[in-house]
């Protein structure tokens, strides 16, 4: 994994608190989204600026807890049913999984889209995604559900934190202007 750009060098300069973590930095419209190179389902090497370069299109980056449990499920597959919906924009989904269980996940579900491995949550880190989270009274630290249209300029279009699985595919056609 490696971190090129934006709130992953700390500027303190850009970086704003981030609510479930003051250490962390959260990211709005307009700023550039944190550039990175993770490995996806498949063992190759995602790269978001060359994808970006290759495309020329909208990003949905979109990180998820856990791959192949029910809310991170209904959410990949909700973006994998609006896929005909989203034109040329690409859909990137992250969690800490290691790749075998993401492809896993992908082939259970036909998801059809990158699912990239973000193990050391540094990735997390830098759109400000890893937190406290809290299950059954448990607190632990983990990836807050939280989903980026990135426009094709590398900058951030939409920022939307600790959102509802079956929101993330809505608030995207809605940013996209393809809402039903």
């Amino acid at each position: 994994m490696s971190l090129t750009a934006g709130h992953a060098t700390g500027d303190p300069e850009t970086a704003r608190p981030c609510p479930y973590d003051p250490g962390m930095a959260r990211l709005s419209a307009g700023e550039r989204a944190p550039d990175f190179t993770l490995t996806d389902q498949n063992g190759k090497s995602f790269h978001l600026a060359a994808s970006l370069k290759k495309h020329k299109s909208p990003h949905l980056v979109y990180f998820y807890p856990k791959a192949d449990t029910p809310g991170c499920t209904a959410q990949a597959c909700g973006l994998r049913d609006v896929a005909d919906k989203l034109g040329r924009t690409v859909v990137v989904g992250i969690s800490p999984d290691p790749p075998d269980k993401q492809a896993k996940f992908d082939q259970k579900y036909s998801l059809g889209f990158p699912l990239l491995s973000d193990a050391d949550h540094a990735v997390a880190e830098a759109y400000g995604v890893w937190g406290e989270r809290s299950l059954y009274g448990r607190k632990f630290m983990g990836i807050i559900r939280s989903a980026f249209l990135v426009g094709a300029d590398g900058r951030v279009q939409e920022a939307w934190y600790k959102i509802a699985p079956a929101d993330t595919p809505k608030k995207l056609l809605a940013a996209l202007g393809s809402a039903p």
